[in-house]
């Protein structure tokens, strides 16, 4: 993406996928954060959350533009993507695609345009162009083609499993977090369930920092809610 924006100018973020477990921590979090002055989520649903700086816009990934060009004042403009889906929730391998893929990209390509100061997106552990399993290849595939359109502005996140409370039935992973809770202090960090809100204050951490790294692994994110508490606290 092109230069950065000032970054003394009031923030504005602009979180798609904010209907998902990460989403909606992000979006509360983003409402307490005080270095953003508005938060505009793309929902197909009304979130039902009490934040006064939210603004909830259609999330039509093929109208972008028009959708937020009149949301957008002047100000530094951080772009953060929830998206994702299974392959079990989406119905097919082809719809699976279309979401963790052509819609993330989709946003993404939004955000260059803008352009904004960071585009931060929920990868996942594994991803990998080459793998010979579907999820991680796609995502892979996909981290590959963020980096071609976003740049040096892009910052990916890979945690592990998610843990939070999820709105949608998904048995396979509550099953994984049953078995994996108790093991947690001897799991390694890098594989153990990694808490909604420590990604996404990750999230958060990653876009405010003037520089850091592009990509940061499931064990990065471990305790950053806890940090960020502590630090808002000193």
């Amino acid at each position: 993406m092109a230069g950065r924006q000032n970054r003394t100018t009031e923030r504005t973020a602009v979180v798609a996928g904010a209907s998902g477990l990460v989403g909606r921590e992000l979006i509360v979090r983003l409402g307490r954060a005080p270095a953003y002055g508005r938060v505009i989520a793309l929902t197909r649903r009304a979130l039902g959350l009490q934040v006064p700086k939210l603004i909830e816009a259609p999330a039509r990934f093929d109208a972008l533009d028009d959708i937020l060009a009149p949301l957008l004042r002047p100000s530094t403009v951080d772009a953060y993507c929830c998206l994702g889906a299974t392959i079990r929730a989406a119905g097919s391998q082809q719809a699976f695609r279309r979401v963790d893929q052509d819609l993330v990209l989709a946003f993404a390509r939004w955000a260059a345009g803008v352009p904004v100061s960071r585009l931060v997106v929920v990868s996942a552990l594994g991803a990998d162009a080459n793998s010979r399993v579907f999820y991680n290849r796609v995502k892979g595939e996909t981290e590959d083609d963020l980096r071609a359109v976003a740049g040096s502005s892009l910052v990916l996140l890979r945690p592990s499993l998610l843990d939070g409370p999820r709105t949608e039935r998904r048995g396979g992973e509550a099953l994984a977090l049953t078995m994996t809770r108790p093991l947690r202090t001897w799991l390694p960090a890098s594989l153990r369930p990694v808490a909604v809100e420590d990604v996404a204050q990750s999230m958060i951490d990653a876009a405010l920092a003037e520089s850091g790294p592009a990509v940061l692994e499931s064990a990065a994110l471990q305790g950053a809610a806890r940090r960020a508490e502590q630090s808002a606290g000193s």
